[in-house]
């Protein structure tokens, strides 16, 4: 069955600047479908900030063919060996919204155990290149609502230069995310990713789009000192 990952790891400072033009992550290999390497960024900081764009930190999501590549991958590979220093969790697809080359989205679609549940939003977008300013006009807003949201257990953005732009985000509930959406949140200001959503449709900030939602399935590793962000996986390694 097909899985997808999303990784996070601190690398050092040489191959963070060499990942900005060369992929450390070869497209042959055995067992993947497709791979975002990216920079991680911190949702809303300003534009111009070290905060910002956090060099040395990188955001890795992929799709495999099984678990098993997955684990080959992270057990033999040169890099792979270096994700494996780092957090990471393991999902499985749901629902999607958009699209975008490279990745293969399952037919068969996972279903949460209850509405409690915790679910992953990922979403990924090549920018045109005019519309930058605009998007950003737009999305920091909605960058801030995430970032404070209580019903978030951990979200970031992440960028691979030139055009493509990204965010992640692991929520408690679906229902909690589904309220952020439509502006139903207990929150400041809560439409602003819907308003965000109007303009768009107005005039496309991308040419590629994609939000996909997934079930996760294990999670491996610590992230910034801290580990089970999602405390009632069955598989955490920790267990």
């Amino acid at each position: 069955m097909s899985i997808f990952s999303y990784h996070l790891v601190k690398i050092p400072f040489s191959l963070a600047i060499k990942g900005l033009f060369i992929n450390p992550i070869n497209k042959k290999t055995k067992g993947l479908v497709h791979a975002e390497y990216m920079t991680a960024m911190t949702l809303g900081a300003p534009i111009l900030s070290t905060s910002r764009f956090l060099i040395k930190q990188v955001a890795i999501f992929a799709q495999w063919e099984n678990e098993q590549a997955l684990e080959n991958y992270l057990n033999e590979e040169k890099f792979g060996k270096i994700l494996n220093k780092g957090w990471h969790v393991r999902l499985i697809f749901m629902r999607e919204w958009g699209k975008i080359n490279g990745f293969k989205i399952p037919e068969l679609k996972a279903k949460l155990e209850n509405p409690t549940s915790p679910v992953i939003a990922v979403t990924i977008a090549r920018m045109k290149p005019f519309a930058i300013p605009r998007f950003l006009q737009w999305g920091r807003p909605v960058e801030k609502l995430i970032r404070d949201h209580s019903g978030t257990l951990l979200s970031l953005a992440s960028i691979k230069f030139p055009n493509t732009v990204s965010t992640f985000s692991i929520w408690k509930t679906q229902e909690e995310m589904t309220n952020m959406v439509h502006g139903h949140s207990v929150m400041p200001k809560p439409k602003r990713h819907s308003d965000a959503m109007k303009e768009r449709e107005r005039k496309n900030f991308h040419f590629e789009f994609t939000t996909l939602r997934f079930k996760p399935i294990s999670e491996f590793g610590l992230w910034n000192g801290q580990q089970n962000f999602i405390s009632n996986l069955k598989n955490n390694q920790s267990d």
